[in-house]
């Protein structure tokens, strides 16, 4: 999506949690969906073989991030979706059962400036001033109350707060993926590499991921938004988009305390105010957040919702 008006320029905080906004401090109820809709997803799964890889980065940009020490890490196989959950998909979902996320309980999410014709007539989040809360955002509006999404459903849903991400894999039978199943996924068999293909972020120039490509927020060379869930080419082990797009939950605890011995099948703390979101998103860019890599995270309130949040999910046994 090209945006005509031009952005705000905006100084950038270094070392900040940019790439989403702040919660709004909600408490949502638990809501019961029933299993029923397998088949409503629409991609594959990849099979992801049992072995012991090196999670993690000592070459960190964030210390807060908690992304070293390096650490043997042992994981179980399982099988994961090659793709981010679509618009389509959660479509199915909220029609069949006549879920409510957060954002539409809430009445309103954050968008990206960029998206709106008068930034200012929104509320600017506290941590990330280019977001805006907007009356009437959610998955089904991303944008907004006057916008829909017939023209994007083969492109990852957004607006999605924890919660949600739950009630979609309980109503499917999947569940969300670990920090190190995602991680171990998204490396597609090469050993400490940054992105999921290799070292380089754009071998023999070719883009390889949805990021911001250009001056952020001010100009972009590339694509402005979310992009369909199979645009760019897969790693070798078939997944799409693993890095950039949108950011996607996985079901541990935030920590920065990690052993430096071996372990196996981790699941984070028992405790914890926020949630792990790998992957980076459409708005990232290296002047303000390298988290578009592999052992890259950020920790989320689990109520947060945005136009660059999504999920992925992983088969039950």
């Amino acid at each position: 999506m090209k945006i005509g008006h031009p952005f705000i320029v905006m100084k950038m905080a270094q070392n900040k949690r940019c790439c989403t906004p702040d919660g709004r401090g909600l408490t949502p109820s638990p809501i019961e969906v029933a299993p029923h809709g397998r088949s409503a997803i629409t991609t594959d799964f990849c099979g992801i073989a049992s072995g012991t890889f090196c999670m993690g980065s000592n070459d960190i940009a964030y210390p807060q991030d908690g992304e070293g020490p390096v650490r043997d890490v042992y994981v179980s196989g399982f099988s994961i979706a090659r793709t981010a959950v679509t618009n389509r998909e959660f479509q199915a979902f909220c029609t069949y059962t006549g879920y409510q996320t957060v954002a539409q309980r809430a009445g309103a999410s954050f968008v990206f400036q960029g998206f709106l014709k008068d930034p200012s007539a929104w509320r600017a989040s506290n941590q990330a001033p280019w977001w805006r809360d907007v009356n009437g955002a959610s998955w089904a509006a991303p944008y907004g109350q006057d916008s829909d999404i017939a023209d994007i459903l083969d492109h990852p849903v957004t607006h999605i707060a924890l919660q949600d991400a739950h009630a979609f894999c309980h109503w499917s039978g999947t569940r969300l993926p670990t920090e190190a199943e995602w991680e171990l996924a998204a490396r597609g068999g090469l050993d400490q590499n940054r992105y999921p293909w290799g070292d380089t972020l754009e071998p023999d120039g070719h883009v390889r991921c949805n990021i911001w490509q250009g001056e952020f927020p001010g100009h972009s060379n590339g694509d402005i938004g979310t992009v369909p869930v199979m645009d760019y080419g897969p790693n070798e082990s078939g997944l799409f988009n693993m890095v950039g797009n949108v950011w996607e939950w996985t079901t541990d605890r935030f920590t920065t305390l990690h052993s430096s011995r071996s372990v196996r099948n981790p699941k984070g703390p028992l405790n914890g105010a926020k949630f792990v979101a790998k992957g980076g998103s459409y708005l990232c860019h290296a002047s303000y957040c390298d988290r578009y890599r592999v052992a890259a995270r950020q920790a989320l309130d689990p109520i947060t919702t945005a136009g660059n949040t999504g999920f992925r999910v992983v088969l039950n046994p």
